[in-house]
């Protein structure tokens, strides 16, 4: 049995795919995804709620918050980064 421990988050550089642009909040203050563009992105879930979302790494985003509802993203690559 390996006593070797994977650092937590696990090395991983996840892309996805913005596949839904529309129905931007009108209090939005930030930037916001192109439909069809690769991003790269982290997944967290929500402190309170416990529901996945993503964090579109680089994007500077003041109000609400700076994460996208699961549904505009799809998943494209998982780099293993070691």
């Amino acid at each position: 049995m390996s006593k070797v421990k994977l650092p937590v988050p696990i090395p991983v550089q996840q892309y996805a795919r913005c596949v839904d642009a529309s129905r931007r909040p009108a209090d939005h203050v930030g930037d916001w995804p192109e439909a069809g563009r690769v991003y790269p992105v982290q997944v967290r879930r929500n402190a309170r709620t416990g529901e996945p979302q993503i964090h579109v790494l680089g994007f500077y985003a003041e109000r609400p918050y700076g994460a996208f509802a699961r549904h505009r993203f799809e998943t494209v690559a998982n780099v293993w980064l070691n």
